[in-house]
């Protein structure tokens, strides 16, 4: 969930012309407001320091009851945490983006989120802390693992830094220790796929814009080429010619590996992707390189929009897998409250397994959401039981809200909105390096 925030406030920090121009200004921001007003309540928020958050509501029998969410009646405990490196600073990422969204309309609000991102960030950095969210919670980890908290430390310090213009987070964002501990220089092609558990390659296109557009110079410069390098590649591995991932017969890139609900990640690589591309094109960069070959923007801008189009209906079945998008899209969603009908009856725990193993469409469209999505072979099946095909997320929606409005031309403006996400970054005057040791013979 806070990464879904951070990645909606991301789209909008960049594109919010385009969503004014489209009239959905209001509605994104409200989206944002109650997704952080959440996070909010799930630590002290007015403390300097905190002893634990909450990770999740819920366990055991949310796999097995279906229910609608506003009948649940069996117990679902709130589940604290003493340690979290990796949430905490993903939902200190998401405070400090969605401050920077609300900094002119909402100060008072924009101010309240950056406390609480700079007191979970506290948190996350806490020596006596540094232990994955999830580790040993058999409600947690076997759903919602964590791979690392090293990317949370990038992001979530890059993110507190356009929020505040502190450069201790700047200094930390840049610190060799962070790509080492997080394994970003090794080439891992795995590490290239944005998601809610890696955020690697959205935290280094995060600090190559800066580099990009502002150029600090010393003492940054050497870490921020590097990041700059490896973005350039991660953007490599998403075109076919260069052959890192798979691709499905139909044209969907293969980012999970043949995993199921693999339409989450070519959404989050899709508005990566267009994202540099607008990058470049603002600072009339006409490309980059690929080891020797020269790939033009229009070649990242087509991958981006290949893949939307994917998803929204350009496929072997022809069927968009965004609900009530097209005439043909997922009536059997894995969603309790659209397919439980609305019929002023309430269902047991056991009782709503009915409405989940029955085989006529889902009374009620989740219009919008985008569902897990087919398998290598571009098959779908179309089963409320199978959530490998038809189970939406918040992180997969959000990266998808992201990937359009990247790629929707509007008589607004083509491309980003350079300059606000640096609003709070104090002038910029690089040091001179040290001078070199005095000459002996």
């Amino acid at each position: 969930m806070a990464y879904a925030m951070t990645m909606l406030s991301w789209s909008c920090i960049e594109y919010s012309h385009k969503y004014r121009s489209i009239g959905e200004y209001t509605h994104l921001t409200d989206l944002i407001k109650w997704g952080t007003d959440y996070l909010l309540l799930n630590f002290n928020s007015s403390a300097a320091t905190v002893d634990h958050i909450y990770a999740q509501v819920g366990g055991s029998h949310d796999h097995y009851c279906w229910e609608r969410p506003e009948d649940m009646d069996y117990p679902r405990p709130a589940i604290a945490v003493s340690a979290g490196p990796d949430l905490a600073g993903e939902m200190a990422a998401a405070l400090a983006a969605a401050s920077i969204v609300f900094r002119d309309s909402n100060a008072a609000y924009s101010r309240r989120l950056v406390r609480g991102a700079e007191t979970l960030f506290r948190f996350a950095r806490d020596q006596g802390r540094r232990r994955s969210y999830c580790r040993g919670n058999p409600f947690i980890e076997p759903y919602y693992n964590s791979t690392g908290y090293y990317d949370e430390y990038m992001w979530g310090a890059t993110w507190l830094y356009y929020a505040t213009g502190n450069n201790t987070y700047l200094s930390l964002a840049t610190n060799r220790g962070l790509p080492k501990n997080s394994r970003a220089f090794l080439g891992i092609p795995d590490l290239s796929v944005p998601s809610w558990d890696n955020k690697l390659p959205a935290a280094m296109l995060l600090l190559t814009r800066f580099r990009i557009f502002l150029s600090p110079g010393y003492p940054y410069e050497d870490m921020l080429r590097m990041y700059h390098n490896v973005t350039a590649l991660n953007m490599c591995s998403y075109l076919p010619q260069f052959a890192v991932f798979n691709w499905t017969k139909g044209g969907l890139i293969q980012l999970n590996h043949g995993r199921p609900q693999p339409l989450q990640y070519a959404a989050n690589a899709a508005f990566l992707a267009s994202l540099f591309a607008d990058y470049l094109n603002a600072t009339d960069v006409p490309g980059f390189n690929c080891g020797p070959n020269f790939i033009p923007i229009h070649v990242l801008r087509s991958f981006a929009t290949s893949q939307v189009d994917y998803i929204m209906g350009k496929n072997p079945l022809k069927m968009s897998y965004i609900v009530g998008y097209g005439d043909k899209f997922p009536r059997h969603v894995h969603h309790r409250g659209a397919s439980i009908p609305h019929n002023k009856r309430r269902y047991s725990c056991t009782g709503g397994w009915k409405w989940k193993d029955s085989s006529k469409p889902n009374p009620n469209n989740v219009t919008g959401a985008m569902v897990g999505g087919p398998d290598r072979f571009d098959h779908f099946h179309d089963s409320r039981n199978n959530y490998s095909y038809t189970e939406p997320t918040l992180a997969g929606n959000a990266g998808l809200v992201a990937a359009l409005v990247s790629l929707t031309v509007t008589d607004a403006n083509y491309g980003i909105d350079k300059n606000s996400i640096f609003e709070a970054v104090p002038p910029l005057y690089p040091q001179s390096p040290p001078p070199p040791p005095p000459w002996r013979p």
